[in-house]
């Protein structure tokens, strides 16, 4: 049996398959499991507090982790050997969401194009057909992560509190959202994953799309997104396309496809949820 998981910071499914390709169990859903935030102690909780993993973990012979934070050398070995000790009969390789994104996004296994990941945490790579290139490595939350789910929420709270949001919108933004200054800071700087928390807040822009307001700060995020990530690869945008994964990238297709008309890059393929793109990649090559 092998277990193919796709993890983001919020969430993280895994999917098991047996030797034949055929799915052996409903999807199993954790929280998210991102070892450049979390500490060894936390991954290793999160996934033993799953029942039905730890039902299957002996009779599994292969892990295909792809993970955000998994893209550094330190995080890695730290969630591989978190792996190895729970799924002490599996190979275990843990590889970046980056890649998770090319093999569930491009139309096939040696397609050169950009790729992109619009979710909690944002990110952009090449992908040549057979290596991926990373041009910018990623800072995370603080500092990039340009048009994901964590910076949106920032720059709804920071519009929020510099009085930028239109009325109707600021009252239902209050409405939907505790924005008590001492709540949010807490979360924030007491609390773990604080670009999870940061995401949930994203929600509203897709909730409130009438709003010029709301549109306008989609597109914003993308342009900036573009000009920081995307045009890393100037060259080969004149003969590829740019794909994209995540659930922000997925609800945001249209502006991304204005933008990329406005900007001049090809906008390609979309996946909501890698997983199942990846499943279809490991099931064909076993």
């Amino acid at each position: 049996m092998i277990l193919i998981t796709d993890s983001g910071s919020t969430k993280c499914d895994w999917i098991a398959v047996d030797n034949n390709g055929n799915q052996l169990h409903e999807k199993i859903r954790t929280k998210g499991l991102n070892p450049a935030i979390l500490k060894e102690k936390k991954l290793n909780k999160i996934i033993r507090n799953s029942d039905e993993l730890m039902q299957i973990k002996d009779q599994v012979t292969h892990v295909f982790f792809y993970g955000a934070g998994c893209g550094t050398t330190n995080p890695k070995l730290i969630l591989t050997g978190v792996l190895e000790s729970i799924f002490v009969n599996a190979l275990v390789d843990v590889l970046e969401d980056t890649m998770a994104a090319v093999r569930a996004t491009v139309n096939h296994p040696s397609e050169a194009a950009v790729v992109c990941i619009m979710g909690t945490g944002s990110n952009c790579s090449y992908f040549d057909g057979l290596r991926l290139h990373q041009r910018v490595v990623s800072l995370g939350y603080t500092l990039m992560d340009d048009a994901s789910g964590n910076y949106y929420g920032k720059e709804l709270i920071k519009d929020f509190y510099y009085n930028k949001m239109p009325e109707d919108i600021k009252v239902a933004f209050e409405h939907k959202y505790n924005l008590d200054a001492d709540y949010i800071k807490y979360n924030l700087y007491k609390q773990p994953n604080p670009n999870a928390y940061l995401a949930n807040f994203a929600e509203f822009m897709f909730l409130n799309k009438d709003s010029e307001y709301i549109i306008e700060l989609i597109k914003r995020g993308i342009r900036t997104f573009a000009n920081n990530m995307i045009f890393q690869y100037e060259e080969e945008l004149k003969t590829v396309p740019v794909h994209f994964a995540g659930s922000i990238a997925f609800f945001s297709e249209k502006e991304i496809r204005e933008v990329g008309n406005e900007l001049g890059f090809t906008v390609g393929n979309f996946e909501r949820r890698p997983i199942e793109g990846l499943v279809e990649y490991h099931i064909k090559n076993m």
